[in-house]
Parts: C-alpha cells; sequence; structure tokens
C-alpha cells in the first residue's frame, strides 16, 4: 500500500490510548462520588440537588452550600435563611396595608304618625321636585313628601290623563297640608275643546289655557289647602324658553288671584344674562350640571335647586312641623325642670322693712368717695361752664401771643 495510505491507520492507533484514559477518569470520578455520597435518607435527598457535573469537580467550582457545617445544624440554618424574607415581607404587608374603618349607615328619620303631607302634582318636572322635596325634608320627622306626578301629563291633554278628576280624589285620599303643581311643560300643543281645536300660541288657545289652570288651582284652594305653583324653568331651545316666559306671566296672574302662591325658579337656571345654563351652582355654591344632554330634563343636582325654591315657603306654611328637631314628647323623654325637692329650704326671708328689699346697705360694698377741696375740670365745665385754657401752641390755643418789649438801643 502507499505511505501515504497509512497515515488514517496511524492516526486512529494515537487515539485509541486517549479514549481508554477518560474513561478510566471517567469511572475513578464515579467511584469517589459514590463513596462520599452519606447513608442517611434526609441528607442524599439534599445532595440530589446539589450534583455536580465532571467539569464542576476538574475546574474546582464551589457553591455557598460547600461551606463547612455540622451536620445537625446545617438543614435548621438554611430552613430559617429562606423563611426569614417571607415572614419579613408578610409583616411588612400587614403593616402597609390601610386600616378601614368600618361604613356607619346614617340613621333613618322615623316619621311621626301626625306628619303634615305635601302633595306634589304635575308632569316630569314635578316627579323630579319630588325627588329633590323628599331629600330636603328627609330630616324633618313632622312632614312627609307625596309626589304624584304623570310624567307625559298635562292641562292640555285630558283624554291622555284628566288631571281635574284625579287631583279631588288624592287630596280626599291623602289629605295634605298643602299641595304643589308644577305643570305646563308639555301642553305646547293643540288643544281640543268642545267646540274647535286650538292651535298653540292663538288667542283662543290662550283664553281656554287660563280657564283651565284657575279652574284647577281653584280645586285646592276651595278646600282651604295652602297652593304653591311652581313656575317652568329656561329651557335649550329658544322657542321655549320665550314660551316658558309666557305661561309663567300667565300661572302667576291666575294663581294669584285665587289666594296662591306662585313660586318662581327662573334665575336659578339662567346666567346673569338670562341666557340657558347646562352647568351651574347648587344649593351648596358648587359647580355641577344641572341639565342632561337633551337640554330640557334635570339632574339630580339640579333637582335638588329645584326643590330649595320651594323648600323657603314650604316651611314657612307648615311652622314649626317641617323643623329637623321636632320630637314627640312622652313621659320618656321629658326634659327636667331643674326644681329644689323642697323649695322651703332654698327660700331665704326678706324683711318687709327693708326699703331696698334686698337686705343690703351698700352697693357691693361701696365705699364713699373722697372729699376734694379743688374742682375737677368736669366740674368746672357742667357747674359754671369755664373750661381749661389750652397748652400754648396746640391747635384749639386762640391766645394772642404777647408783643415783645422794643429792644432798648444804646447811644455811645
Amino acid at each position: 500500500m502507499p505511505a501515504d495510505a497509512e497515515l488514517p491507520m496511524t492516526k486512529k492507533t494515537d487515539r485509541t490510548p486517549k479514549i481508554r484514559w477518560l474513561a478510566l477518569a471517567l469511572t475513578a470520578a464515579s467511584l469517589y462520588l459514590g463513596a462520599l455520597a452519606p447513608v442517611d435518607v434526609a441528607h442524599a435527598q439534599e445532595q440530589r440537588y446539589q450534583r455536580r457535573s465532571i467539569l464542576d469537580i476538574f475546574l474546582g467550582r464551589r457553591y455557598l452550600d460547600d461551606e463547612p457545617q455540622a451536620p445537625d445544624v446545617q438543614q435548621p440554618r438554611r430552613q430559617q435563611r429562606k423563611r426569614a424574607p417571607t415572614q419579613k415581607a408578610v409583616i411588612n404587608t400587614r403593616a402597609a396595608s390601610p386600616v378601614r374603618a368600618p361604613l356607619q349607615e346614617e340613621p333613618v328619620v322615623q316619621k311621626l304618625g301626625d306628619a303634615r303631607k305635601i302633595l306634589i302634582v304635575g308632569d316630569f318636572l314635578a316627579s323630579g321636585l319630588g325627588d329633590g322635596l323628599t331629600a330636603a325634608f328627609e330630616t324633618s320627622p313632622g312632614v312627609i313628601v307625596e309626589a304624584r306626578g304623570n310624567v307625559s301629563s298635562g292641562l292640555v291633554r285630558d283624554d291622555y290623563y284628566d288631571w281635574p278628576e284625579q287631583l279631588p280624589k288624592m287630596i280626599d285620599e291623602l289629605k295634605p297640608a298643602m299641595v304643589v303643581v308644577m305643570i305646563g311643560a308639555n301642553d305646547r300643543q293643540q288643544m281640543v275643546t268642545d267646540t274647535a281645536k286650538e292651535k298653540f300660541r292663538t288667542d283662543g288657545w290662550f283664553a281656554e289655557y287660563r280657564r283651565r289652570v284657575l279652574s284647577f288651582g281653584k280645586e285646592v284652594t276651595s278646600r282651604k289647602i295652602p297652593l304653591l305653583w311652581v313656575g317652568l324653568p329656561a329651557f335649550e331651545s329658544d322657542q321655549m324658553t320665550a314660551d316658558a316666559i309666557q305661561m309663567n306671566q300667565l300661572y302667576r296672574n291666575q294663581v294669584e288671584s285665587i289666594g296662591g302662591e306662585f313660586v318662581d325658579i327662573w334665575d336659578g337656571f339662567v346666567d346673569e344674562n338670562g341666557t340657558f345654563i347646562v352647568t351651574g351652582s347648587d344649593v351648596n355654591g358648587q359647580q355641577v350640571r344641572l341639565r342632561t344632554s337633551d337640554g330640557v330634563n334635570l339632574t339630580q343636582a339640579g333637582r335638588r335647586k329645584l326643590a330649595f325654591y320651594v323648600e323657603k315657603p314650604a316651611r314657612r306654611i307648615l311652622g314649626t312641623q317641617a323643623s329637623p328637631d321636632l320630637v314627640r314628647l312622652d313621659e320618656s323623654n321629658l326634659p327636667g325642670l331643674g326644681l329644689p325637692t323642697n323649695p322651703v329650704e332654698h327660700t331665704v326671708p326678706i324683711s318687709l322693712s327693708d326699703p331696698n328689699l334686698d337686705g343690703g346697705a351698700e352697693l357691693l360694698g361701696a365705699r364713699p368717695p373722697p372729699v376734694t377741696l379743688t374742682k375737677s375740670p368736669r366740674d368746672l365745665l357742667v357747674e359754671q361752664g369755664e373750661t381749661t385754657p389750652a397748652p400754648v401752641g396746640r391747635v384749639d390755643d386762640y391766645r394772642m401771643p404777647a408783643a415783645k418789649a422794643p429792644a432798648e438801643v444804646s447811644v455811645k
């Protein structure tokens, strides 16, 4: 064979002792590790997690767990080192968590059995007014608010809801102490009468509407019940706002003519220029949203502000019954008068011969004033009308300055 063909055979023969030496080294390392393995099961299980590779043995790599420790102390220290951060984290978490106080429910004011009732009638604005007045008199045990508004009702469409027929029934049922009316937002439409159909804004329409408002108000005032008629607010539509102004004037004239009271709420829902506003001041003076996106309805804050205008005349009419501090007195909660049990022991007799009836001869032990020989400036002014002269140079010194004597001229 050629000489160059034997070269692979020579390299293969030279590689065999190295492979055998590596195999013997691996076998010796395995036996060495097997001899160092502990007999007890717990330490053998720990060695399973600390097993090293062949490269770790040859390169001399060490781990933190290879530090010399006593066999009986090594495991507890390792557990303590691992648990300590967990316990510390738990403690810090508890310390950082805020302590929340339990929620306290607001006490509900119980209404009295003889509480006076406020009946609210009208359309959707009256329903919102009912919510606001209920919140206003929530803490008044002597007042109950009864809201009987019908959302789509009015005085024009009596075929849909007949208020002149329903109002007397409500009054007989509830026997209210006062009636609050807020109606008219749905009345901007054609009115059907016994003789014709009247279009909105015509003279015939307003003549019939005045008659209906007057008749509706008399259902209350004829029973000697106080009547509060609440006006309409401004709306986003300019035409609706103009109609509301005209209808409010009609309500005021008709209601006041029969002894009722008109409640004007216009200024609460417009700006200083009389323009419709969506956001304005609430009952606390804070800027809030008063109207909804449609420009007609009221938000919850707007309803409470609407009730604010009605609350004042309502409390005036109801008197002390609307006070939030009103309570029923009985034998269990009568206030103590503070009278002594034996009045005779606390009575001091006074002699009838005492001219002052006080048992004293002097005023708080007073002494006679000291006697002075000279009169004070006050005595001179009061008794003789004389005033002491002002000091020289003061502004009220009107005396003429004394004339200076001429200097003598010496003649030599």
